[in-house]
């Protein structure tokens, strides 16, 4: 059972965001303080990576923990919802399927993907730093 009312969770997810979140603008700050330059959200490549290095073909995703369902079992910001999981369940699955469809289809078109967690993000600096120049520079 839902503990708050349909206009209230309306409300609530409402201020979700898909762009320009925090993990994202941690990335982006990052990067651009690295010294390489990007493009936001290129929507005509599929799943509309975060950040595109056109010309050394890359690009990084920024994913929440939670919303695209991060594997990893040590995360503490995936968890399934206790109340309907009946719609949680396929909704959070299919955002997992429709990612590893773009990942794909970004790898057949000729660009390297890297996927950062947003747990990654605010954990050690230094080591997503070591992990953007060696994922950058290859």
């Amino acid at each position: 059972m839902d503990t708050l009312t349909p206009r209230e969770r309306s409300v609530l997810m409402s201020r979700i965001r898909g762009k320009d979140t925090k993990p994202e603008l941690a990335v982006r700050r990052l990067v651009h303080g690295m010294g390489y330059r990007y493009r936001l959200h290129r929507r005509d490549l599929p799943g509309t990576p975060d950040l595109v290095f056109g010309p050394r073909r890359k690009v990084i995703f920024v994913h929440g923990c939670f919303w695209h369902m991060h594997p990893d079992p040590n995360c503490k910001r995936v968890r399934m919802p206790k109340s309907r999981r009946d719609f949680w369940k396929p909704k959070l699955e299919g955002n997992r399927e429709r990612d590893l469809r773009n990942q794909a289809a970004l790898g057949e078109a000729g660009w390297d993907v890297l996927v950062l967690w947003e747990c990654e993000i605010i954990g050690d600096g230094e080591a997503l730093a070591a992990k953007l120049v060696e994922f950058l520079e290859r």
